[in-house]
């Protein structure tokens, strides 16, 4: 949520900014909401100063000849009549107030400087690459075909079970699913600094409000049925970001790293995806990821981003997955973030880099919302954490390009040299062995 104050000082210089997002900014309700707002204030204030006076003027009264009832009988009948009116006022003021918050709620994030133009992924600028692509002595196959002729990849029992953009996996294929989960948590505990949490897959509303999934993307959640109003997560993100919801943490924890890393199962019904990769494992219902989620001060986010980037791109160096890093124009930058690189597996299958993995920083913006707070020593005085997470990796992403980068022209799946130990010595997976 951006600073009401921020924008009150300047909303064209905001409208501005939120243009590089494709987004408008309507500077007229704004301000329109905000002097409602303001004049019930003034209104208000008025008021307790007409009431503070009136309470002084039993005194006069009686001085002027009334008889002491009489004189508060008077006195009381002001009162009365401006209390009813201050308590209209303070409705008045409480509906500006919540209608600006409403407003606020549904207005991005205020993209970083450094952040390109364009209006859409054509736009993003690639910053690197690492590893080339293999050249292929037979025809590749998409990874449906590769892990369908395994027989470790089938959707259609899968949609049988419950519908489409599901998948079931079978043998190797659902062991190395499980060996990349591992891989993934080790490398980021072990090698990263991050601590590894559990939590749970359903959350409440305040808490997809908080990192700004609602009110705007209701239609891309899953919401359980009954009176609990839990919605299933779309990302552990939610879940871990709010840790810190309405806290204020002290300086001794914040040095020591907030850094969490956690996986769990994600669900989205792809409301927007409109008929988008509906082949294989690219954009499913129900997806396993590893995430990264880091809380740092304001001073620290920028280069937090970038070793939280590096954290994702370590896990794909390890499996010499190739890759390019891109940062994301104004036009594709998520809602919540200021600044995103969005990392891009090489798929040989579709001849093309797809997005494995989006580390971003939020700068204030989730804080704000959650009232995630730090105690600045400097001045003893709480201040807005900045947040940032990414995605280290989406494993199912993950498997589909060693599918696509490691098969073999005999039907064959070479195991990356990383996951031997965690697939228990098995170095390759064979036709016919599910």
């Amino acid at each position: 949520m951006l600073d009401v104050k921020k924008v009150r000082l300047d909303p064209q210089a905001i409208a501005g900014a939120l243009s590089k997002k494709e987004y408008t900014f309507d500077v007229a309700e704004f301000e329109a909401l905000d002097a409602l707002r303001k004049q019930a204030d003034i209104n208000s204030q008025n008021l307790l100063a007409e009431r503070k006076k009136a309470s002084k003027q039993v005194g006069e009264l009686i001085k002027s000849g009334l008889n002491v009832d009489d004189a508060k009988a008077q006195v009381n009948e002001s009162l009365a009549k401006i209390e009813t009116e201050l308590e209209a006022l303070k409705h008045q003021a409480k509906e500006a107030n919540d209608a600006l918050d409403h407003l606020l709620m549904a207005v991005p994030n205020l993209p970083a400087d450094e952040v390109p133009a364009g209006k859409d992924e054509a736009s993003n600028i690639e910053v690197l690459r690492w590893g080339e692509p293999r050249n292929f002595d037979f025809d590749a196959k998409d990874h449906v075909d590769v892990g369908e002729n395994l027989g470790g990849l089938d959707f259609e029992v899968a949609t049988k079970i419950t519908g489409s953009r599901f998948a079931v996996m079978r043998g190797g294929l659902a062991r190395m699913h499980r060996a990349l989960i591992q891989l993934m948590l080790d490398t980021h505990t072990l090698e990263h600094g991050y601590q590894e949490v559990y939590v749970p897959y359903m959350v409440n509303a305040e808490s997809l409000r908080g990192t700004g999934q609602l009110p705007k993307f209701e239609a891309d959640l899953f919401k359980l049925q009954g009176d609990s109003g839990y919605y299933l997560i779309p990302t552990a993100e939610v879940p871990v970001t709010n840790l810190y919801r309405n806290t204020i943490v002290e300086p001794t924890e914040l040095e020591q790293g907030l850094r969490f890393t956690c996986h769990t199962p994600c669900f989205r019904s792809e409301a927007g995806s409109y008929g988008r990769d509906t082949r294989g494992m690219i954009r499913q219902h129900q997806f396993e990821k590893v995430e990264l989620v880091q809380f740092v001060r304001p001073s620290e986010s920028d280069a937090a981003l970038e070793a939280l980037c590096g954290h994702a791109e370590a896990i794909l160096q390890k499996l010499n997955l190739p890759y390019r890093k891109v940062i994301l124009c104004g036009g594709d930058l998520g809602f919540s973030a200021r600044k995103t690189y969005d990392l891009e597996v090489w798929l040989p299958g579709q001849s093309a880099y797809r997005e494995i993995s989006s580390c971003s920083n939020f700068g204030d913006f989730q804080a704000r919302r959650m009232l995630a707070r730090w105690r600045n020593p400097e001045t003893g005085k709480p201040e807005l954490l900045h947040t940032l997470n990414g995605s280290g990796l989406a494993v199912g992403r993950t498997l589909v390009a060693i599918l696509e980068n490691y098969q073999q022209a005999d039907g064959s799946l070479s195991v990356p040299t990383v996951l031997h130990s965690y697939m228990g010595g098995i170095t390759q997976l064979k036709v016919g062995e599910f």
